[in-house]
């Protein structure tokens, strides 16, 4: 296989032009062209020219080597150029997420320092100018899908459009020789607790974690991933851009999530990166259907999936053959071939990371013979630090360290990595980055753990998620919250009970679950009114209780708040990487919260 080394290359600017130089011709990104309504696709060559015109409109912006330059852009090659442009010229790349709140993100902008921004479209602008007109440094705003009227009517003059702001014709500019060890980007964390801290990576904090994944996933020059992540989210940023961009793979980008089902079946990927979320909501989906169908298709679906995996564990070497195994061929033509059909028929290869997948999740995938690989990381370490292989896959676990990372258990259990791939630091917080990172390079996750004896890690929870009841019994809720949302009924749920004798679950059903449950308590289909049903509290209950029927006696729930609005980035319940902001919530629920256990 072409995979690049990265001692060939040092930066990840100079990975970019070395693999220009050994494809040119070849299909670098495909992406929808909303004018053409059409798929176009992208060489690496005509890539290349356009790094180069991005590279000459920022150098005609009086910007120096180390300056910031900030990102809220879909998924899309403008991306990929605006990022590789900057980073040929020494700029340090800070990208925001285009969700989250325009107060969060000027804050970010204010923090980081940015000269530049590129904006995707006038709405943006639009939610962004009260708030960033008071960002000084803020020198120049750049907008992709603008009108020259269009900046006009904004009577900024720091606004321009990027077709009139590109050049015709890029000039001739020299890279700038950077060091591998130098500031690349600025990530702003989710801040589920305060304000989000700038995690600070280098460059070779970067390429080396991307060169680690591609020597523990196979990623050939033939395979194609779809692309619907966050860019702004450092695992898309690393295993879904710069791994694939070592090995010489084609990204296509999908249109949207809502549009995610489409675009697996039009542009038929063999790798999937994802986060847990889009595996569950597919789960809930098939679990739906089967509810509404027959016996049988339940009963075939429930043996395709215990023999698919039983299988699995015979090939992973953890359980005999079975005459049951004979099964599979008629199996997989009646009900695990849909499934693969609906996500292109070509996937061969599918990583899951960013936050926990229940192991009964995904149980249900790889016995239907998608191989969900599980990893960990976390923004500050680039992000991978441990995942899961094809020929070593124990889906309870998140697998081993990838190559060149260490790992060990500290006080409480917390796991401490050390490696490569560990951040310089917090942008304009040493207090913080004290806080995490030894002198000695080891960074404490915050998360518990458990290392056995081949090297695999397995989370246990989070020290500080950690639920500590009256009664002393530590819960940690997400791996709970995981076991209810399995449950097509529910859309959202947080276990609450720190300092009480029981816990609570703060519930938001999804549209199918107000629905059924309207249903079983013969009432009008309207969540205002069904949250102070009682009757709708007892079957939420009684739903939550066969989905934690595995948990410990004192991890029982006891109580439900139904919750009629759902939590968004919108109305700051959810960070924009969709974790639920617990502080937020339970503050803003305190009083309910308070009421029903008063009323126990």
């Amino acid at each position: 296989m072409d995979i690049i080394s990265i001692d060939a290359v040092k930066t990840l600017d100079g990975l970019f032009r070395e693999r220009v130089k050994r494809t040119p011709q070849a299909i670098a990104y495909r992406a929808y062209d909303v004018n053409q309504e059409a798929w176009v696709d992208y060489t690496w060559v005509e890539m290349d020219n356009a790094v180069k015109c991005w590279q000459t409109a920022l150098s005609q912006e009086n910007l120096a080597s180390g300056d910031r330059v900030a990102i809220m852009v879909r998924n899309c090659p403008q991306w990929v150029m605006f990022e590789q442009a900057a980073l040929g010229l020494g700029l340090v790349v800070v990208p925001l997420y285009t969700e989250d709140r325009a107060e969060n993100a000027a804050w970010c902008l204010g923090d980081a320092g940015a000269s530049l921004l590129l904006l995707e479209n006038m709405t943006q602008w639009e939610a962004l100018r009260n708030v960033i007109g008071q960002l000084t440094q803020l020198k120049r705003v750049v907008i992709l899908n603008a009108t020259a009227q269009d900046i006009q009517q904004t009577g900024d003059q720091r606004v321009v459009a990027s077709s009139t702001w590109l050049p015709e014709a890029a000039k001739n500019i020299p890279s700038a020789q950077n060091d591998p060890h130098a500031l690349a980007t600025i990530i702003y964390t989710s801040g589920t607790t305060g304000r989000p801290k700038g995690v600070m990576l280098s460059q070779h904090n970067i390429l080396s974690n991307a060169y680690a994944c591609s020597q523990i996933v196979t990623v050939a020059p033939d395979d194609l991933l779809l692309s619907f992540l966050p860019l702004s989210h450092t695992f898309e940023r690393t295993a879904g851009y710069y791994t694939p961009m070592l090995c010489g793979a084609t990204i296509a980008y999908a249109r949207s999530i809502q549009q995610l089902a489409e675009d697996l079946q039009i542009i038929r990927p063999t790798i999937l990166i994802s986060v847990p979320r889009i595996y569950e909501r597919i789960y809930a989906g098939m679990e739906t259907k089967l509810a509404e169908g027959s016996a049988i298709a339940r009963l075939l679906f429930k043996l395709a999936v215990n023999v698919g995996y039983s299988r699995f564990e015979h090939q992973q070497k953890r359980a005999g053959w079975k005459l049951s195994h004979l099964l599979w061929p008629l199996l997989d033509r009646l009900v695990a071939r849909k499934l693969m059909d609906k996500l292109g028929g070509r996937l061969w290869q599918v990583m899951s990371g960013g936050a926990a997948l229940s192991p009964e999740v995904s149980q249900v995938f790889i016995g239907l013979g998608l191989p969900i690989l599980q990893g960990y990381g976390l923004t500050e370490t680039s992000p991978v630090v441990s995942a899961n292989r094809l020929n070593d896959n124990l889906p309870s676990s998140v697998g081993c360290p990838v190559p060149g990372v260490e790992v060990k258990l500290g006080e409480q259990n917390a796991l401490l990595i050390r490696g490569p791939n560990v951040m310089l630091g917090y942008w304009n917080n040493p207090e913080a980055t004290r806080a995490i990172l030894s002198d000695d390079g080891w960074l404490n996750s915050g998360d518990t753990a458990h290392i056995d004896q081949q090297g695999r890690i397995t989370i246990t929870g989070r020290l500080k998620d950690i639920i500590v009841t009256s009664t002393g019994e530590k819960i940690p809720p997400a791996d709970m919250e995981a076991a209810i949302l399995r449950d097509p009924i529910f859309e959202q749920v947080m276990v609450v009970g720190e300092g009480r004798s029981y816990l609570s679950a703060l519930v938001v059903l999804s549209k199918h679950g107000w629905e059924k449950i309207a249903t079983r308590c013969n009432a009008k289909n309207d969540p205002t009114t069904l949250v102070n049903n009682e009757y709708a509290e007892e079957i939420v209950l009684e739903k939550i209780s066969q989905q934690i029927s595995g948990f410990p006696g004192y991890a029982k729930v006891h109580r439900a708040l139904l919750i009629a609005e759902p939590w968004t980035i919108e109305n700051e319940m959810l960070t924009p990487t969709l974790k639920l902001r617990r502080n937020k919530i339970h503050e803003y629920y305190q009083a309910e919260i308070d009421q029903f256990y008063a009323s126990r």
